[in-house]
């Protein structure tokens, strides 16, 4: 089988000193992170926000860097980077000028420089600060997403009374009460229009609407579009009400600019979620990804095309079995440039808006972001073996542009690692991946740790995590195996719709199947020296472990996980997800889909010893599990452990956090394992 590499991985580890050592959390922390690429109109600019840790505040800070397209043997350099500001969302203007968002002085506003620096120009300030903006094609008028009260007239936050009397409690007659990581207070994302020419005055865009515009919790920029005119606002909304909770129906709207009507739904006849609103160079064209079946979150995303002149419709990939995850047009319009996981990666696709023929441009590693240029495309791409750095695509040429990190990776040995398949559960074909650490001698096994990915739909695929990331498990001296069972995407829409009412019956038979085949394979690790870990989906799947494959493991990690489907419906924020999954009703009208598969229900048979985390601000799988599943440890007397974090939510995302999660994790694998923590 051949290796999962980086592309380019010879260019960025080509002078490793003899004094090499592993990759630790420590490193992985600190490392810079580019965000998605911005490319200049000629073509000539490339620009993006980078973070940089600031580790004793525990966060990150953002810059801006540049790099010159033309120029050969151009190296990065810094555009805008004040200490203590951070400059984000970089985009250019018609003018040349960068335009982006800066938190200087404590306040947002958006301001512009020239791409050979100098002084910077505030563009807009509004009060109440933003989330976000895009720039209008003409560079005249900026579109802020802001959070204000539901109809707000303006930008400019509503003045509200302080009654001094007021208790602190929060009334709700609706869901949702709280949704990610945050109680709600009544304010929603929405839409404003600021013209340059006058930043005091402000157009709200479809005030009649109730809901989030972008998405919350991540939708950003991508779900948002300005018509090539400039007159035209198109965004994705799901409206709110008592349905909020059970809907993944967001639609694309369209609104004029200047606010002088309604908006039109485009996108009504379809129940399904409706998204990325991406409109073509000439203006004639929306393009965006579908879903068909409506309450199910990972249905395939099918790549869509709107005639804006007529509104007629078409499906340009239902033919192909793959999930559209990014959209963005070529400069001439003559191609669509798409993300889609495909089988342990990500790569680049162009799709013909005539025939709908789908193109492969990219081979291995995950792209992150794409940015079609007159040439080709300049995009941003990592791999289990390195974070994002940005690339060029011209013809079939691709050409690494940056190493942000090469300094900092410096002297560090990687793993390797190694793709491998077998026959899973319904005789399907089932991937996985294999990695070995660095310097383990010849001959020697290393203990194993077991990852089981989230989501369920998702994918252990060959993708950078500054979270679960496989490479510094090897760093510890940990064999990883890592298998796509059933419900992972990549694979077909089907291989992931097969989880459903299936939790804990195709899913772990593919863990099994896919262990044992790992260990066959692959004789340098040791399967009889093995602990499991997984976190949301893949902690369900530690607490289903632990009752029903009783007898494989030393340990188990359970971060985030289901302990007890029952109470886990009536506790979790979006709804949709736990009843899709268990056959689409509520657990009062079918509990007997939820308690097939709950972990709770077999208790009576853990004896695996199991560390337990999880957060405070988790609403998605409330903390509540975490306790629950610890408290079933205890009463069993089975040697566990509690990590709870008051300051995460489903993921921990500071750095110190980051660090306090591995130095707990590894010394827990290697009290059971025997292994020692380095």
């Amino acid at each position: 089988m051949k290796h999962i590499l980086l592309a380019g991985v010879a260019l960025a580890f080509a002078a490793v000193p003899a004094t090499a050592r592993d990759l630790t959390i420590q490193d992985v922390a600190t490392l810079s992170r580019v965000g998605a690429p911005v490319v200049s109109p000629d073509g000539k600019w490339l620009v993006w926000q980078q973070r940089e840790t600031d580790l004793p505040a525990n966060k990150g800070r953002y810059d801006l860097w540049k790099l010159d397209l033309v120029t050969k043997g151009a190296v990065p350099e810094k555009l805008v980077a004040e200490a203590d500001v951070n400059e984000t969302g970089p985009q250019f203007g018609v003018n040349g000028r960068v335009y982006f968002q800066s938190d200087k002085g404590g306040e947002d506003s958006v301001r512009s420089i020239a791409i050979t620096g100098g002084d910077q120009a505030e563009v807009a300030a509004p009060a109440g600060g933003f989330s976000g903006f895009k720039l209008s094609p003409d560079g005249q008028k900026l579109l802020f997403w802001a959070d204000r009260k539901p109809g707000a007239p303006g930008i400019e936050p509503a003045m509200i009374k302080k009654d001094a009397n007021a208790g602190s409690g929060r009334t709700y007659d609706q869901l949702f009460i709280r949704h990610w990581d945050t109680w709600s207070n009544g304010d929603r994302s929405q839409l404003f229009v600021v013209p340059i020419a006058d930043p005091t005055k402000s157009v709200a865009i479809a005030p009649q609407l109730v809901g989030d515009t972008p998405s919350k919790p991540f939708g950003g920029g991508e779900e948002l579009a300005w018509s090539a005119d400039s007159k035209t606002v198109y965004f994705a909304l799901r409206e709110a009400g008592r349905i909020e909770a059970t809907s993944t129906n967001l639609d694309i709207f369209s609104a004029p600019a200047d606010g002088s009507s309604a908006p039109v739904n485009l996108t009504a006849d379809n129940d399904g979620m409706d998204n990325l609103p991406t409109v073509s160079p000439d203006g004639k064209w929306l393009a965006y990804f579908a879903m068909a079946r409506a309450g199910y979150e990972a249905d395939r995303q099918v790549l869509m095309l709107r005639d804006l002149t007529n509104g007629t419709t078409k499906a340009l990939t239902e033919a192909w079995d793959r999930s559209v995850a990014s959209i963005a047009w070529s400069p001439d319009g003559k191609k669509i440039y798409v993300t889609a996981q495909d089988t342990q990666e990500e790569p680049i696709f162009t799709v013909d808006p005539k025939s709908g023929k789908v193109t492969r441009l990219t081979q291995q590693g995950v792209v992150s972001a794409v940015v079609p240029t007159r040439d080709g495309a300049v995009f941003s791409m990592n791999s289990l073996l390195g974070p994002d750095d940005f690339y060029q695509l011209k013809g079939k040429a691709q050409t690494r542009l940056t190493n942000v990190n090469a300094s900092k990776l410096a002297g560090i040995d990687l793993p390797k690692v190694e793709r491998f398949s077998f026959t899973g559960a319904n005789n399907d074909t089932v991937w996985g991946y294999a990695v070995r650490p660095a310097n383990l001698p010849e001959g020697q096994k290393a203990p194993l740790a077991f990852i089981v990915h989230g989501g369920p739909q998702g994918s252990s695929n060959n993708s950078w995590s500054y979270r679960w990331n496989p490479a510094v498990f090897a760093g510890a001296g940990y064999a990883v195996v890592s298998v796509d069972f059933h419900g992972s995407t990549g694979y077909g829409q089907k291989f992931s719709d097969d989880i459903r009412n299936n939790w804990g019956g195709w899913p772990l038979e593919d863990l099994q199947k896919g262990l044992a085949a790992a260990e066959q394979k692959f004789t340098w690790l040791d399967g009889n020296n093995a602990c499991a870990l997984g976190a949301s989906y893949g902690g369900y799947m530690m607490n289903w472990i632990a009752g029903q494959w009783t007898d494989k493991f030393k340990c188990l990690v359970q971060h985030d996980g289901v302990f007890d489907a029952r109470a886990m419906a009536y506790e979790t924020e979006e709804l949709w997800f736990d009843e899709w999954e268990h056959g689409g009703k509520a657990y009062y009208e079918d509990p007997a889909a939820f308690e097939k598969w709950n972990p709770v229900n077999h208790v009576d048979k853990w004896k695996t010893p199991m560390l337990v985390i999880t957060s405070e601000k988790d609403f998605r799988i409330p903390y509540t599990q975490g306790i629950a599943s610890f408290t079933a440890l205890q009463r069993r007397e089975i040697p566990s452990k509690l990590l709870v974090f008051p300051d995460e939510n489903h993921w921990v995302l500071k750095p110190k956090n980051s660090m306090q999660w591995y130095g707990t994790v590894l010394p827990w694998l290697g009290q059971w394992t025997g292994k020692a923590s380095k």
